[in-house]
């Protein structure tokens, strides 16, 4: 993927901006010694000597960079990386003995060669003898403190190294983790609309069929009103947004059509306000409260009401849809009702949204709010 490429792009640009500021200190340093010291040339033998050592480590740091360190970040092969990198430092120390510095003698001043003596030298009076046995004892050394600083440079550097690839793994990881939670909430929501929108119309088109019988010219009015609705689902329902006004005359058309099919004992009430701003919301996500309303709350032994409003506050819809209770409602199997609505909240709005429903004996009551973008 392109932002897989970009991040191993930054990763190798970081390797190389500390790897040039590593080998510019000792020109730098040099240049500015050379300003500040008149008695002092800048020699560029000692860089070069200087870049001599970085290279050895430059090309440890090339060979775990590409070969090595893949084994423990991405593979997890932890055995062979660590086998092979005792190896490496086996060798390394090996390398540093052989080729360390020469160290100081034990005097400050080496006395001169004898044939260079003069005769006063050759016959000046014998040491005494407490002076000829103290000598300066010093052990051989196989590992000095020179060696032991090379190691433990070598060994911060190849822990920088690992250090830099787990966190360019770890943002990996992050990133295609959002990324398939993101495909996942997308398909989770477009399986939602699909279940949204047959059982929408399957509600309606029973509503139309109980009507063609009663009342042909009602009948024929609400077939106009679905027109309308279907208009709005097909090019509207498959979006991620719909504006204000668009969803609230959708409920509109909804609830027009629905009156149809009831008498005038419902008492259907709906204030949604005409002027909105251009904010956006989901589309269908009122729609289920206001249909679980009529499948609920209509009753045709009794009088019945339901109570839709809506207003907008602080960049911030708050709408309420209350319902008589019906002691026999008319539910119709397969209704995905308040749970698909509920899953949606919660995977476009998370924590962001209220939702208040309140089931009283005789009536049903939602309140939600929700952010608008």
């Amino acid at each position: 993927m392109k932002w897989m490429q970009e991040q191993k792009k930054h990763e190798n640009l970081t390797y190389l901006a500390l790897w040039g500021m590593l080998f510019a200190v000792p020109v730098l340093s040099l240049y500015v010694r050379s300003i500040n010291d008149t008695s002092f040339s800048f020699q560029w033998n000692e860089v070069l000597m200087i870049w001599r050592r970085f290279a050895i480590y430059l090309a440890i740091f090339l060979l775990h960079n590409f070969l090595l360190a893949p084994l423990l970040v991405y593979k997890q092969r932890r055995a062979l990386y660590f086998s092979i990198i005792a190896v490496i430092l086996g060798a390394f120390i090996a390398y540093q003995c052989s080729n360390r510095p020469p160290e100081r003698r034990a005097f400050h001043h080496d006395p001169p060669p004898f044939e260079q003596m003069d005769q006063s030298h050759r016959q000046r009076p014998p040491m005494p003898q407490e002076f000829k046995n103290h000598r300066p004892h010093r052990p051989p050394v196989m590992v000095g403190q020179h060696d032991v600083v090379a190691l433990i440079i070598l060994i911060l550097m190849l822990g920088m190294n690992i250090g830099i690839k787990l966190y360019f793994k770890s943002r990996h990881d992050a990133k295609q983790l959002m990324a398939l939670e993101k495909e996942n909430l997308e398909q989770q929501l477009e399986y939602l609309r699909y279940q949204i929108n047959p059982h929408f119309f399957m509600n309606t088109l029973n509503n139309i069929h109980a009507l063609v019988d009663i009342d042909p010219e009602k009948a024929k009015e609400t077939i106009l009103e679905l027109s309308k609705m279907m208009r709005f689902v097909l090019y509207e329902g498959d979006k991620k947004g719909v504006t204000l006004s668009r969803e609230f005359d959708f409920i509109r058309h909804y609830v027009t059509l629905m009156q149809l099919r009831y008498t005038e004992k419902v008492d259907v009430k709906v204030d949604l306000p005409t002027e909105v701003p251009d904010y956006e919301l989901p589309p269908l996500m009122l729609i289920t409260f206001i249909e679980n309303a009529f499948k609920h709350g209509i009753s045709y032994e009794q009088d019945s009401f339901i109570h839709i409003k809506a207003s907008i506050n602080n960049a911030c819809l708050h709408f309420e849809c209350s319902n008589s209770k019906a002691q026999k409602s008319n539910q119709e199997k397969g209704g995905v009702g308040l749970a698909n609505v509920k899953q949606r909240l919660n995977l476009l709005y998370g924590e962001n949204y209220t939702l208040n429903i309140q089931d009283e004996p005789d009536s049903y009551n939602v309140k939600l709010e929700i952010p608008l973008t």
